[in-house]
C-alpha cells in the first residue's frame, strides 16, 4: 500500500498529475484543489489512495491529509464513487466541505461537476450522522475550551473538524489552547488544522 508518493511533476492534465518517481510516473486522479497547489517541474509529494477494482487500479493523490480523510469519508456515502468525490473536492476545499455539512448546504455541494441534488442530499445526511457518532463521545469525560452559555460556535467547530476526519481525542487536544469565545468559527477551524499539521 502507497502512503504518499515524492518525486517531480512530470505533467499536469484535467484532473490528473505524473509524479517521476525514481525514472517511473505515477499518474495519480487529482482534484482541481490539488492540481492547482502543483507546479509543473518542481517536487511534490501527494498523499495517496489506491482505488482497486476488477480489471482497474487508479492511483488517487491529495496535496494534504485532511482532503485525502474527506475523500475518504465521501466514498463511504452509498452512491458516491472515487470521481464523484474528486468532483465534489474540486469544487469545495475540505473547510468549505465541513462547512456545508454542518450547515445542510447542498449548493455548495451541487456546484460540483455530476453531482445532482439527490446525491447531494445524501452526502449531507450521511456526513451528518457520521459526526453525530464521532461528536457524540466527546460530550463526557473531554476537557474542551469554554464557551458562552448557549453558543453553537463550540459544537459546529467540533463538528466540521470531525467532517474531516478527526477523532474527539484529536481535537480535543488540538483545542485546548484556542480562545474559543473571540475567534470566527472559520478561524477556530483554521487554527486546529494549522496545529494539526504541524
Amino acid at each position: 500500500m502507497f502512503y504518499h508518493i515524492s518525486g517531480k511533476v512530470a505533467a499536469i492534465e484535467p484532473s490528473l498529475a505524473v509524479i517521476d518517481c525514481g525514472g517511473v510516473g505515477f499518474a495519480l486522479n487529482a482534484s482541481v484543489n490539488t492540481l492547482s497547489r502543483l507546479k509543473l517541474g518542481e517536487l511534490a509529494r501527494l498523499y495517496t489512495y489506491e482505488y482497486i477494482r476488477e480489471g482497474a487500479f487508479e492511483l488517487f493523490g491529495f496535496f494534504d491529509r485532511q482532503e485525502k480523510r474527506c475523500f475518504e469519508m465521501l466514498i463511504d456515502v452509498s452512491g458516491v464513487g472515487p470521481k464523484a468525490a474528486v468532483s465534489v473536492l474540486s469544487a469545495v476545499s475540505p473547510e468549505a466541505l465541513a462547512m456545508a455539512v454542518i450547515s445542510g448546504d447542498e449548493k455548495a455541494l451541487t456546484a460540483a461537476q455530476g453531482i445532482g441534488k439527490k446525491i447531494a442530499q445524501r452526502i449531507l445526511l450521511e456526513l451528518k450522522d457520521k459526526i453525530a457518532k464521532e461528536t457524540g463521545g466527546l460530550a463526557s469525560g473531554t476537557v474542551l475550551p469554554s464557551a458562552p452559555a448557549g453558543s453553537s460556535k463550540l459544537s459546529d467547530a467540533i463538528s466540521a473538524l470531525a467532517v474531516l476526519g478527526y477523532s474527539s481525542g484529536e481535537i480535543s487536544f488540538a483545542m485546548k489552547d484556542i480562545d474559543v469565545e473571540s475567534t470566527a468559527l472559520e478561524g477556530i477551524i483554521r487554527q486546529v488544522l494549522k496545529k494539526m499539521a504541524g
